[in-house]
């Protein structure tokens, strides 16, 4: 399975971004899927989750201001990003699980600064 991320930049205070990570490969059998964050210094942490039939969990951090969803038939999973704050700056990372295994997209940056 292959992830590519795309989405990231840098904006503003209070602005909006939208991720997106497609999957490729053997995409058959992906379950859950997800995105992780990692700013420099800090372990990489669970933002946003959402399983194959379409149950998500959000972080403490981003509820309210953050938005998952997933469309099957294109292997995307998307992270709406609203209100976005500067402590939001990070690297995103999507996953997917299949069988067993843990996959990892290369990483967008998200930088929110004035």
């Amino acid at each position: 399975v292959q992830l590519q991320a795309c989405g990231g930049g840098l904006v503003q205070p209070g602005g909006s971004l939208r991720l997106s990570c497609a999957a490729s490969g053997s995409i058959f059998s992906i379950n859950d899927m997800g995105w992780y964050r990692q700013d420099l210094g800090k372990q990489r942490e669970l933002v946003a989750h959402i399983t194959s039939g379409g149950l998500t969990k959000l972080a403490d951090s981003v509820k309210g201001r953050f938005t998952i969803s997933r469309d099957n038939a294109k292997n995307t999973v998307y992270l709406q990003m609203n209100s976005l704050k500067p402590e939001d700056t990070a690297v995103y990372y999507c996953n997917a699980f299949r069988l067993g295994i843990t996959y990892w997209g290369q990483g967008t940056q998200v930088t929110v600064s004035s």
